[in-house]
């Protein structure tokens, strides 16, 4: 069923993907934050914080890892915009209970078109790498609950995930 007013801006009429035209929008500051989660064991979530795994420092690596992919989105998402991405901070937030890391990033450009993707794909990969960095003691490592966190900026204006 479709939502009135709902079409796939990367469809065209014959139903084949394209990419976006932007070349006729207004440059606004743009800015997405988003969300990933990574579940561990103990051990696996001790080495982390204390930047003690066998590769070094857990969330530094992540975090440049997390940078570099916003800024390779394009490469990696076949119809997204290469972004001339102007500021991108990965945050991580251990939670010491539950052996979870809550991985936020927040990237901004001012631009054409959006950058949710950009900043899904920062956080997705910070993610992989606190795996990458930590899968020599613990295999069993859970990523999940990547999604948009907010938007603003465009035409569309900000959208704020409701709890």
């Amino acid at each position: 069923m479709k939502k009135e007013g709902a079409e796939l801006t990367h469809i065209d009429e014959k139903g084949m993907p394209k990419m976006v035209d932007v070349s006729k929008k207004i440059e606004t500051v743009r800015i997405a934050t988003a969300h990933a989660k990574v579940s561990m064991s103990e051990i696996a979530f001790g080495l982390a914080v204390s930047k003690g795994g066998k590769k070094g420092d857990v969330f530094g690596t992540a975090k440049i890892a997390g940078i570099m992919a916003a800024k390779k989105t394009s490469g990696l998402i076949p119809l997204c915009h290469p972004l001339n991405i102007e500021d991108c901070n990965i945050i991580f937030e251990p939670n010491e209970k539950e052996n979870t890391i809550d991985i936020k990033s927040i990237v901004k450009i001012s631009g054409k078109t959006g950058v949710e993707m950009e900043s899904l794909v920062a956080s997705s990969v910070a993610a992989l790498t606190v795996y990458d960095m930590l899968k020599a003691v613990d295999k069993s490592i859970e990523i999940s609950e990547v999604y948009l966190i907010e938007k603003e900026g465009g035409k569309s204006g900000l959208y704020r995930r409701e709890k």
